[in-house]
């Protein structure tokens, strides 16, 4: 009899384990992973408390946290998975997603996200649609961002100037900027601009500004860049009148002056960036909001990426990996992120309640979350890195005044479609 039952209990062991043989296991009983991302050292700081109560919910599993500064972080991740040892967890940018996901080294999170089917419910669905492919999902956001004005509420009221509503269009912000653009020495030289946003990327203003014109960015299947056709045309000729005509948006060399951001230097009135400057800008001495951006002729867009976390295809510790990350969506640890104030959570019960909108620094937080009702996804695609390159190059010439905008900006989209072709 015993001998029997020995048997029956062989069987069923075994049995057990074919059927588990099919998707992901449970998370082993112990295991020591790496998590690999970009940020400063207060960013750090928040990381390791998540990671600390992680360890308190999950005892078993030691995350060790490697934080690199942005340009180091992605040489140095390049350099690890070119020799084959790669961190277990590592941060993604979202239009750079594809480059590696293509590239075959990031593990397939499909099977998990199938066996946790409810992990994702609560997450904004804008934010997920970055890392979604025809095999599955090899990457989740972890934060996300949307662009919006913020404006110097000081400037506005010793001008006269009403503040920005979400009825705003790009004329009002023209109009206004004029308004608050000032020559207080009389000496010829402007000390107070009215407007100000880096156009080298498109997240900060022009990817917004050409699709309220009706225009888009690339095409469907990402083969032809848009950004030459006339109603994006409308746009970049608005922007360079603005610099050069109005004189009330400081050219690339003139806001080199000021480290880069006059809005942060107290030179302009208005600035289009996202939320991660919150923690920067609440040392300021001037009082600050944001509002929406502005309408266009095709109404109201705003751009939406994310920070997001994937596995390596090559860790040793897959299952401990996707417990974490699971970690990563829960309430404790997006209440974490929350507390940082650089990004807006992804999961909804946490960046609609007061831990996201009642920060420190005392602004209209919600502004950022309602923007994701008319928010356009920051393109995903192969060659991203390459083909942003030279459009920012390429167009670099007119922000400085040395180039003219029509010439440059076909020279730059000939350059882009190159890109384009070469990555299909």
């Amino acid at each position: 009899m015993k001998h029997r039952l020995l048997v029956l209990v062989v069987i069923l062991s075994l049995l057990l384990a074919a059927c588990g043989g099919g998707g992901p296991a449970a998370a082993p009983k112990k295991a020591d992973i790496t998590m690999m991302m970009w940020g400063d050292p207060a960013e750090l700081d928040v990381w390791n408390k998540i990671v600390a109560d992680f360890h308190t919910a999950e005892p078993n599993i030691t995350v060790k946290v490697d934080v690199s500064d942005w340009d180091s972080y992605w040489t140095k991740l390049k350099t690890l998975l070119s020799a084959g040892t790669p961190p277990d967890v590592f941060a993604m940018d979202a239009p750079l997603y594809l480059d590696y996901q293509s590239r075959g080294v990031l593990l397939n999170l499909q099977p998990y996200l199938d066996k946790n089917p409810d992990l994702l419910k609560g997450v904004y669905p804008q934010t997920l649609d970055a890392y979604k492919t025809s095999q599955g999902m090899f990457g989740l956001p972890r934060d996300f961002q949307t662009i919006a004005l913020f404006y110097n509420k000081d400037m506005f009221d010793a001008a006269g100037v009403a503040y920005p509503t979400g009825d705003w269009t790009y004329d009002d912000l023209r109009n206004a900027a004029k308004q608050l653009t000032k020559d207080t020495n009389n000496d010829g030289k402007i000390d107070q601009f009215g407007f100000y946003s880096d156009l080298w990327d498109m997240e900060l203003i022009w990817s917004e500004g050409i699709w309220a014109y009706g225009g888009d960015i690339l095409n469907a299947d990402h083969t032809k860049t848009l950004i030459g056709e006339p109603k994006a045309r409308q746009v970049w000729q608005l922007f360079h009148d603005m610099m050069f005509e109005d004189k009330s948006w400081p050219d690339s060399n003139t806001a080199g002056e000021y480290g880069g951001d006059p809005f942060l230097a107290g030179v302009a009135a208005m600035t289009t960036i996202g939320h991660w400057v919150v923690p920067g800008y609440s040392e300021v001495k001037f009082k600050w909001d944001v509002a929406p951006m502005p309408k266009g002729p095709a109404g109201q867009a705003t751009s939406v990426n994310s920070a997001g976390f994937v596995v390596a295809k090559d860790s040793k510790s897959p299952d401990a990996a996707f417990e974490f990350l699971k970690y990563v969506l829960s309430e404790p640890a997006q209440k974490r992120l929350a507390e940082l104030g650089f990004a807006c959570p992804v999961l909804k019960s946490v960046a609609e309640s007061d831990a996201f909108l009642k920060q420190s620094t005392p602004i209209n937080h919600k502004v950022f979350l309602d923007s994701l009702a008319f928010a356009h996804m920051k393109p995903v695609f192969k060659g991203y890195d390459e083909w942003s390159s030279a459009i920012g190059d390429g167009m670099a010439p007119i922000w400085t005044g040395e180039a003219e905008l029509d010439p440059t900006l076909d020279a730059a989209v000939k350059a882009a479609d190159d890109v384009l072709a070469n990555n299909q």
